[in-house]
């Protein structure tokens, strides 16, 4: 399954929110990508997903293949949608 997404927090996808995806994605069986300019990152990973260096306006692919991949893309799409909880 795959989705693009785009960041609409102010700061972008920096530490905090960035620990939030990862904490997130971490819950599912399923590998989860992320996908910027060509560049692709496991959102399992911190440093994978700080290496995009997603600013506000992004727009992210999200690339989801396993067993719970449909509950893990609503989750992540959910974070995004909601900013990281930030303005």
């Amino acid at each position: 399954m795959e989705r693009e997404l785009q960041i609409i927090n102010k700061l972008g996808l920096h530490a905090r929110p960035a620990m939030l995806l990862v904490k997130t994605a971490s819950k599912f069986q399923s590998s989860i990508k992320l996908v910027k300019d060509n560049v692709e990152a496991n959102a399992k990973s911190i440093m994978g997903v700080l290496v995009l260096a997603a600013e506000k306006g992004s727009k992210i692919k999200i690339l989801v293949d396993g067993p719970d991949e449909e509950e893990a893309l609503e989750a992540i799409a959910k974070l995004f949608a909601d900013g990281f909880g930030e303005e």
